[in-house]
């Protein structure tokens, strides 16, 4: 007999497949636990209707993956601290978890800590290569820096400088400039 699946059946099939069972099988576990329907003529038709808002959603959501994973390369590098000894060896690990919480906030959006596949277990202080899978075809590739608290300050400060010295720059650009206007309007 033949019949629809309504879920994923791991011996038959995914959901909107249509498959042959015995009429037991169907009788007996998948009509009582929702999993099949009896494939008539009005139950296909409906399946092809169905079929095309899946497909329609599918592709809504592939669309959303691959800006993300545009996003994700963009950003190059994030940061992770993380409590360090000495020789630079971590006290403990850099998890999954910890990557994916990091690029959330980043790219303000929640990502899947499953959804990561670390080449090394991160044990020490440096930078990694990780792979985030965010949907079946797109793959975003990002470096993970992982930093101790002394180098996470030494790097904010070094950050603060170099925007300190971008402001002072503009700073004497804008001065230059007045200085310009008020020997152009007093000749």
């Amino acid at each position: 007999m033949k019949v629809i699946l309504q879920k994923d059946v791991q011996a038959l099939g995914k959901v909107g497949d249509v498959v042959e069972a015995s009429a037991g099988y169907f009788r007996n576990f998948l009509q009582p636990r929702s999993l099949a329907i009896l494939a008539s003529t009005g139950a296909l038709k409906k399946r092809e209707e169905d079929l095309e808002q899946i497909k329609k959603k599918a592709d809504a959501q592939h669309q959303l993956a691959v800006a993300l994973s545009e996003r994700i390369t963009a950003l190059g590098t994030i940061r992770i601290i993380a409590k360090a000894g000495d020789g630079g060896r971590l006290y403990g690990k850099v998890t999954n978890k910890e990557i994916a919480q990091a690029l959330s906030q980043a790219v303000e959006q929640e990502i899947d800590k499953r959804s990561f596949k670390t080449v090394d277990d991160i044990t020490a202080l440096g930078t990694y290569r990780t792979t985030v899978r965010l949907a079946s075809e797109v793959v975003a590739e990002l470096n993970v820096e992982v930093l101790s608290q002394a180098g996470a300050d030494a790097a904010d400060a070094a950050g603060a400088a170099k925007a300190a010295d971008a402001a002072n720059a503009d700073a004497t650009d804008a001065e230059a400039a007045d200085e310009a206007n008020a020997v152009g309007a007093s000749a």
